[in-house]
């Protein structure tokens, strides 16, 4: 891919994101996407992304902004620093109790790109920081 099509693919995945259309989002990502969650585990696979997804849009409300996005020269990889805003909407397990507190951090996705689609999503952002933030 070159550079400018794998930004077109990063800015419409980040679009997708933005608007809640975690259908298009799936579209994007090849069918054995990996997929490495700040503080967890990798997810395999189109539907363990799906299935995280979900799980997000039921605890969590964000948008993203101030993006800035960085592509390799040979466009196979792509790197993305941002801002997160949310509100915590459902206790997340393991997480401290919910009641709609919002939160703002920066936070990075690093994406390895392979025939036209996302291969790989690494998201990091810091969770000391967002838990002060939801218990005040």
């Amino acid at each position: 891919m070159t550079v400018d099509t794998t930004r077109a693919l990063i800015e419409t995945y980040f679009a997708a994101f933005n608007a809640g259309d975690t259908d298009k989002m799936a579209s994007l990502v090849i069918d054995d996407v990996a997929h490495d969650v700040n503080q967890g585990e990798r997810r395999s696979g189109r539907e363990a992304f799906k299935a995280f997804n979900a799980h997000m849009t039921r605890c969590y409300r964000e948008e993203l902004s101030q993006m800035v996005i960085f592509v390799a020269e040979d466009g196979a990889r792509a790197a993305a620093e941002f801002i997160v805003s949310g509100s915590y909407l459902v206790t997340d397990e393991g997480l401290p109790e919910a009641n709609g507190q919002t939160y703002r951090l920066p936070a990075g996705s690093f994406f390895e790109i392979r025939d036209g689609k996302i291969a790989r999503i690494t998201t990091y952002y810091n969770l000391t920081d967002w838990s002060a933030q939801v218990v005040g």
